[in-house]
């Protein structure tokens, strides 16, 4: 599964930010994600992935995201 583009297509659908805005050095607050947008990417995340997301804490890029998703993809 490619987290990235997983991220990429929730955004796109749900908050309409284009795909080639994202990448891994965006943060959440220079993509316009605020608390609220964050939670529902982690709840289609959860959904996507068939993963428990836990209580992440610090983070604040896209790349800190997919290490995390990864990090819970792996056996």
């Amino acid at each position: 599964m490619d987290v990235m583009e997983t991220i990429k297509g929730i955004l796109a659908e749900n908050l309409d930010i284009a795909p080639e805005q994202v990448n891994e050095d965006s943060t959440f607050e220079s993509l316009g994600i605020d608390s609220l947008d964050l939670v529902a990417l982690i709840c289609e995340l959860e959904e996507k992935c068939d993963i428990d997301f836990g209580d992440p804490e610090g983070l604040e890029t896209i790349g800190d995201l997919i290490v995390y998703v990864n990090g819970l993809l792996a056996p």
